[in-house]
């Protein structure tokens, strides 16, 4: 009977462990179940977060800033200037101090090339053939530029091997360049830039050399101003998908503030191909600045851009307006439907100043407004009361020149 009952007692024991068992298995497996449905629940939320802001990204309107300054001139009286006779060395990144702040807050800038650099065997040379100090080029990214225009009538100064060893140092120097090519490879190729997703084409071209021809067996090394070319480089650009083009035009009558018919011309030309900005160079003096609407060949619209030249950035001419120039900021808006707007020209009116010391480093680009206000307050003595002077004609001239900022 004893025995009987410690079998009972004996069974008892061991179907409450299997039923322990048993019931463990259930609350691991609901445990880890109720686990992997948290987790599906949490992919599930973040994948609906992250297609809800892929959405949002697409249909967010994209705005950014482009900053254009003029002609980059490189007079001997300049890089004398720039000269370090200790180092043997030439550094311009004081010429540029006052204003490179300007540059660099931008999203993307461009200049324009009006010199080579051939290397210092060449022997550095101004008028009529330039050939600078490659020091020029590395102040120049320095300073914040981005992109250089290349074609212009002193593009082939110092044959085409000069032009092939300017394109070298720009490469070096890590500034983006167009206009100039030492292989049809090269110049079949558009220049695209990323800017905050919105890919834009630049595009560059000269009404001449100067007299000196385009090598025959070369004929890709320079963009000369020629509708079926720029139209080709246009229609490429398109294929690949751009959202904007910007054509960089060498052209126009030196030393006139106002564009020919040539240009105007041209401009029509260049907005109904499918060009949204035109920054013009060469005259080495301001011309006007316009925002237009644009009608297209099927009836749509929309905005388009022109300053018909950017005067000189740096030089050192003295002939009436080449010494003042401006600073171009355009805000450009992408909106969610592909649709470009030009929604601000705004500009910094600059002066390059050079001092009557016989000391080096004299040669310097002002801010104007900020030097006319530091010499009232008191703030800057650098500049004396007929500098003060002359920067007010100088300012009043740049506004009735290039016109009203477009806000």
């Amino acid at each position: 009977m004893k025995k009987n009952l410690k079998s009972k007692k004996n069974n008892n024991n061991k179907i409450a462990i299997i039923f322990s068992f048993v019931i463990i298995l259930i609350v691991v497996f609901l445990f880890y179940n109720f686990i992997l449905k948290q987790n599906d629940i949490e992919k599930s939320q973040s994948q609906i977060s992250s297609n809800s802001e892929s959405t949002t990204t697409q249909v967010t309107d994209t705005t950014f800033t482009m900053t254009a300054i003029g002609d980059v001139m490189c007079h001997n009286t300049q890089y004398w200037d720039a000269y370090n006779k200790e180092s043997d060395t030439y550094d311009f990144s004081y010429v540029f101090k006052n204003i490179s702040h300007y540059i660099q807050n931008s999203d993307i800038s461009i200049g324009n090339l009006e010199t080579s650099f051939a290397g210092k065997d060449r022997g550095y040379s101004n008028y009529p053939t330039f050939n600078s100090p490659d020091a020029l080029a590395y102040n120049l990214k320095d300073m914040g530029l981005d992109i250089i225009s290349t074609a212009g009538n002193h593009c082939l100064d110092m044959g085409f091997s000069g032009l092939s060893r300017t394109i070298d140092v720009l490469d070096d120097a890590g500034i983006k360049h167009l206009g100039t090519y030492k292989t049809q490879e090269e110049q079949d190729k558009i220049l695209i830039q990323d800017v905050k997703g919105v890919k834009i084409a630049f595009i560059d071209y000269t009404y001449g050399t100067n007299g000196i021809p385009v090598p025959s067996d070369k004929p890709f090394s320079v963009n000369l101003i020629d509708k079926d070319l720029i139209t080709k480089h246009i229609n490429k650009a398109k294929s690949e998908g751009v959202d904007m083009i910007v054509a960089c035009m060498h052209w126009g009558t030196e030393y006139r503030t106002t564009a020919n018919s040539e240009q105007e011309e041209l401009a029509d030309f260049l907005f109904q191909n499918g060009v949204d900005v035109i920054l013009g160079n060469h005259p080495h003096v301001l011309e006007q600045m316009e925002k237009r609407t644009i009608t297209l060949a099927d009836g749509s619209t929309k905005d388009g851009f022109v300053i018909y030249a950017c005067g000189n950035f740096i030089c050192d001419q003295n002939a009436e307006n080449t010494r003042n120039s401006i600073i171009l900021n355009l805000t450009i808006t992408k909106h969610s439907d592909g649709k470009i707007t030009i929604d601000k020209a705004n500009y910094i009116p600059i002066y390059m100043y050079k001092g009557s010391s016989s000391k080096l480093k004299r040669m310097k680009i002002l801010d104007i407004e900020k030097s006319i206000s530091d010499y009232e307050t008191g703030t800057d003595t650098s500049i004396g009361q007929a500098t003060y002077i002359d920067l007010k004609k100088q300012l009043e001239k740049i506004k009735n020149i290039v016109g009203n900022e477009i806000n």
